[in-house]
């Protein structure tokens, strides 16, 4: 799928109008240059394109080959401030991260009530930009049992991409759900039979204090 995106040129002191959204784009070979672009539509590209496909920015009449490479945006609101917008060359390697995405159905899940635990959700990358993908899969259906787990190494990585990973890291892993243990009630002794008892303690009491005097 291709992605693409119209930005204009912004001047040093020139104010955002409403809908816009400022970033910068910069790359090797290229003056870093600040930029505006319509707020929706980046973030209707960005949902799906991400940070490890390509996106083609339009910018006067020309066409740049870009990974977003950094996103500020508001902690309160969770609105997007700035977009920085790496220039990539097709030639050369570049580094980024592809999201994992986890299919098919455990055994030891579905079956067994065990708990699958993710570690790694993303793997950093090297690859040639026309060798980007938006996610690589992990088939999980042979998680059968308790501690049987999915390593880099397991990975069924698309042609021409390397992990920068160490490959024994754990990806997943299924986890014996805990028990929790049932606290056993102490034995209620009924009322009638406490206030008895009570009373013969009582009454024993007293008789010792009569046979005292």
């Amino acid at each position: 799928m291709q992605f693409k995106l119209s930005a204009e040129i912004r001047e040093k002191n020139e104010k955002l109008g409403q809908g816009d959204l400022a970033a910068v784009l910069y790359g090797k070979g290229l003056e870093s240059t600040i930029l505006k672009l319509n707020y929706n539509a980046f973030t209707k590209v960005f949902a799906e394109a991400g940070e490890s496909n390509l996106i083609t920015l339009e910018l006067n009449k020309q066409e740049f080959p870009v990974l977003v490479k950094a996103v500020q945006k508001d902690v309160l609101k969770g609105k997007y401030l700035h977009i920085d917008f790496y220039k990539v060359d097709m030639k050369a390697k570049v580094k980024t991260e592809i999201p994992l995405e986890f299919r098919g159905e455990s055994r030891a899940v579905k079956e067994l009530g065990g708990v699958f635990l993710v570690i790694i959700n993303e793997v950093a990358v090297e690859c040639l930009p026309s060798n980007l993908v938006d996610h690589i899969d992990v088939d999980i259906s042979g998680l059968n049992e308790f501690g049987d787990a999915i390593y880099l190494q397991d990975l069924k990585l698309p042609e021409g991409i390397e992990l920068m990973h160490e490959s024994n890291e754990v990806i997943c892993i299924i986890e014996e759900p805990k028990r929790v243990e049932e606290e056993v009630p102490a034995a209620e002794v009924p009322a009638t039979e406490a206030t008895t008892a009570k009373e013969g303690e009582e009454k024993t009491e007293d008789k010792k204090t009569e046979d005292k005097k």
